[in-house]
């Protein structure tokens, strides 16, 4: 993948140009590549948000109940979801999941439409994801290293979190809403398969390793 993929993510500037740098005073689109990705994960998120909700509710009025994805003593949500980290906030993080995913889908269904938004705008987006991707780090480590025990909904958070973060981290230094050195703007474009990529290994290799007696037995 070359800076093709990205430019399909392309934003626009007032005179709906592609590509081109624009002020902070602009508004910036964005192209129908990003818009979907948007779409897709938040969508995806709210549904892992939900179906963790509804097995949450179920589990606190029938002790008893085994959600459809508890599998193992590995993937087991209930151990995740009887966790004090599954409601840290002092409500299940699920409903706030509900929210935030629900908001980005409205974003990029805005942007489908042909939405443009304020740099400061992009910018509340990108820390909005960035906080996100904080919050599910800190929830896979839990999970990993104290909860001992993985939650599939869960997992399928951490990863659409992720790319929400990274792609809109790529759109808006491609465009200028992030100022960076150009040498390193290019190597975000050129290479911006590559952070995925080595984050969701990463992640992998760090499941596969703290299990690896139970994988292997």
């Amino acid at each position: 993948m070359t800076t093709t993929a990205v430019d399909e993510m392309s934003s626009l500037d007032d005179e709906g140009r592609p590509g081109e740098s624009a002020e902070p005073a602009r508004r910036f689109g964005a192209g129908r590549a990003y818009a979907l990705l948007l779409v897709i994960t938040g969508a995806l998120g709210i549904l892992a948000a939900a179906v963790i909700t509804l097995d949450k509710e179920e589990l606190l009025t029938n002790p008893n109940y085994h959600p459809a994805c508890s599998l193992n003593p590995v993937v087991s949500c209930t151990d995740v979801m009887k966790s004090w980290q599954a409601g840290v906030f002092g409500f299940p993080n699920p409903l706030a999941g509900l929210v935030t995913f629900g908001c980005v889908v409205g974003i990029g269904m805005g942007l489908l439409a042909g939405a443009r938004y304020a740099r400061w705008y992009w910018i509340g987006l990108n820390t909005g994801t960035l906080l996100g991707t904080a919050f599910c780090t800190w929830l896979m480590i839990q999970a990993l290293y104290d909860i001992n025990a993985l939650c599939l909904w869960c997992c399928l958070t951490w990863a659409v979190t992720i790319a929400m973060f990274w792609y809109t981290t790529v759109h808006n230094i491609k465009h200028g809403i992030l100022r960076v050195p150009a040498g390193v703007r290019s190597a975000v474009v050129e290479f911006h398969w590559v952070v995925p990529v080595l984050w969701y290994a990463l992640i992998g290799l760090l499941i596969l390793t703290n299990w690896w007696s139970f994988w292997t037995s």
